[in-house]
């Protein structure tokens, strides 16, 4: 008979869970504790734990580095009630068998666990490499000297950096909330991310959220949640990043762009500590610190009227500037270097090298899209560049040859396209979709050059609403 080890802090589900899978033939222990849990396997190894991601002496990730470490051939599903599936998929990145979403169902469970169990037994963990929650794509920002290798971020050692390491590092450890400004690519999220990483959060999950790509309908259900049938649409229930990050670290980008109704709902639960899912009439309790991230100045929009000045001030107990990477040249060598691993890595080739002339040209264009603009020249040039040789002039965007960052007005060049940008994939000339969506691709690249890459402002020159812009750029492939 398998044996299955159940470890949530609900009571409801621990009960629910050991009765079902009793009745189909399982031996089923449950706990509600992770050290509980801990010392359960000890005693008695299982064949599969089903282990709730948020627990609360410990979370899931926690807890799968000690199974697999010290219990190899268990195999482990996760049960998570987030709506975001990333923490899930780095779960099974690190060596979860799979995930299962609440609401529970039965017939799903079992299929899952039944499936899992006639699988072969899992290869013994030799090392395991804990990713944190939500970890999104790595965008390193100069921080200080103190780079160490196989460090997720790249520390600068520049003036500015030194200054933006020590601010950062000041307010880590207290509770304040906590404004990041700077240009668009400059990295404000890494920048948040570290906050997390060096205060008595860090442990718990840290989740972020892109206001700028919100609707107004679709914001409420974001940040707070909603009830099944709370509105068309809403098949089931939804845990709002509010409760995601509950006794963690909150990180609201493009805070601006919400809408004036929005901003007064998060005021009253800054104020209240308290969200009520829409749909709903109960109050839930919400421990969260928050960062917010604009690339507008925020006390300006309060003096133009677009954003709420008592949110402002709630939000502003402790303000950072990450100045752009024209300002820190001296750091762009740390960049490139750990840019270009990164892409060598990423591409199964051998690394490149940089020829005098690029690094000249590096060093005099003006990266108006700062460090993501970086990271995205190294990407295409590395592309273009066999293993082992340098990166040539040809393999660089037209603007930087010119020595001068991208100025045309997209309105008087009209649909005039840079003859060396890069290209959408090869699409078949005499599809008329194909040819509206490379014309589309086109005057999109364009006008975000022209903007130097401010969303808002792009999406008020192509005249569509800053929602139709992102599904756009995900459609093309366009990751400014």
């Amino acid at each position: 008979m398998k044996s299955i080890l159940i470890i949530d802090d609900e009571i409801n589900i621990c009960t629910l869970l050991t009765r079902f899978l009793s009745k189909h033939g399982f031996k089923v222990d449950s706990t509600m504790t992770g050290a509980q849990a801990t010392k359960m396997m000890l005693d008695n190894p299982y064949d599969l734990v089903l282990c709730d991601y948020r627990l609360k002496d410990t979370d899931g990730a926690q807890l799968l580095t000690s199974i697999r470490q010290q219990h190899p051939q268990t195999v482990v599903i996760i049960i998570t009630g987030y709506s975001d599936v990333r923490i899930a998929v780095d779960m099974v990145k690190n060596g979860a068998y799979d995930y299962i979403s609440k609401p529970l169902y039965p017939d799903e469970i079992l299929s899952l666990v039944n499936k899992a169990l006639s699988q072969p037994a899992p290869a013994p963990a030799t090392q395991v490499n804990v990713v944190e929650p939500h970890a999104h794509e790595e965008k390193p920002v100069p921080v200080s000297e103190q780079q160490k290798n196989g460090s997720r971020y790249v520390y600068g050692e520049s003036k500015p950096s030194r200054e933006l390491f020590r601010e950062l590092t000041l307010v880590a450890p207290t509770d304040y909330s906590v404004i990041i400004f700077g240009e668009t690519g400059t990295g404000k999220e890494s920048v948040a991310h570290l906050i997390h990483e060096h205060s008595s959060r860090k442990g718990q999950p840290f989740v972020a959220l892109d206001c700028g790509s919100l609707s107004r309908e679709l914001a409420a259900s974001e940040l707070f949640g909603h009830e099944k049938g709370a509105f068309t649409g809403a098949i089931g229930t939804k845990i709002g990043a509010f409760e995601q990050a509950h006794g963690g670290t909150l990180f609201l980008d493009e805070i601006s762009n919400l809408s004036y109704d929005i901003q007064v709902a998060l005021l009253r639960v800054i104020q209240e500590k308290q969200i009520r899912r829409v749909g709903s009439m109960k109050e839930i309790a919400v421990d969260v610190r928050l960062i917010v991230a604009s690339n507008e100045n925020l006390f300006e929009s309060v003096q133009k009227g677009k954003f709420r000045e008592d949110l402002f001030h709630r939000f502003n107990e402790f303000t950072i500037h990450i100045p752009p990477l024209r300002e820190r040249i001296e750091d762009l060598h740390l960049f490139v270097d750990s840019f270009l691993s990164q892409v060598s890595k990423e591409l199964n080739k051998g690394e490149v090298m940089m020829s005098d002339e690029v690094w000249e040209c590096f060093r005099r264009y003006d990266w108006p899209g700062n460090i993501r603009e970086l990271k995205n020249v190294i990407r295409r040039a590395s592309l273009l560049t066999p293993a082992g040789k340098e990166i040539s002039m040809a393999a660089l965007p037209l603007e930087m040859k010119s020595g001068a960052s991208f100025t045309k007005s997209p309105i008087a060049n009209g649909d005039e396209v840079d003859e060396e940008m890069p290209d959408m994939p090869l699409l078949d000339a005499n599809d008329l979709k194909s040819v509206a969506l490379k014309a589309e691709y086109n005057k999109i690249i364009n006008v975000l050059k022209a903007v130097k890459y401010n969303k808002t402002k792009a999406a008020q020159l192509l005249n569509i609403d800053r929602k139709t812009l992102y599904n756009k750029l995900r459609l093309l492939n366009i990751n400014y």
